[in-house]
């Protein structure tokens, strides 16, 4: 993506990742476009602290990420849907095979703590480097690339993977970009 003169004009280009990453935090499709619509007017109000020339999907997720932080701590004493019964009623249930081991790894995924929700989504699937993560999430390298491991390692043991299976027979990209090098492969 070429930028250009305003920064403004490139905002829309980014907005399927940021929806992407966003529902990877929140679980949430509707609370997802609350969370990326938030974080558009914040960038858009605050574009002229945007460094023309540096990377403005890392700025936007940055801005995403600290968003969903500042909310979850207001929001802390909320009761959540724990055991998923009303999210439960607002997906249709998987037509075919493909569809329930998807769903088996999105429950999966959901187990995960949102730090490596986090760093499962920026290091695999959005393709951002341990050096950009560490950037946007403000931690160290060392422990950005210490929680894409441990995530992964995780996210296959609640899978019941094992070296060599396939992850979710039939997964896009970004699932089997999450799973990274955890020792699983994609047939």
């Amino acid at each position: 993506m070429t930028p250009s003169a305003d920064p403004r004009d490139d905002l829309p280009g980014h907005l399927p990742a940021m929806r992407a990453f966003a529902i990877s935090l929140c679980g949430n499709p509707s609370a997802a476009d609350d969370l990326v619509q938030d974080t558009i007017v914040k960038a858009w109000t605050n574009i002229d602290k945007f460094q023309p020339g540096t990377n403005m999907r890392a700025w936007l997720f940055t801005i995403l990420r600290n968003t969903f932080f500042s909310h979850k701590r207001k929001h802390k004493r909320e009761v959540p849907d724990s055991d998923g019964v009303h999210a439960s009623k607002l997906y249709e249930k998987p037509a075919h095979d493909g569809r329930l081991a998807f769903n088996d790894f999105r429950k999966a995924f959901d187990q995960l703590s949102p730090e490596h929700r986090e760093v499962l989504i920026l290091a695999g699937a959005s393709g951002f480097s341990y050096e950009e993560v560490a950037a946007m999430t403000g931690v160290a390298v060392g422990t950005v690339k210490s929680r894409v491991n441990r995530a992964r390692a995780r996210l296959c043991e609640l899978l019941g993977l094992r070296a060599g299976e396939d992850p979710i027979s039939g997964a896009g990209g970004a699932t089997i970009a999450v799973l990274g090098t955890s020792g699983v492969q994609a047939a």
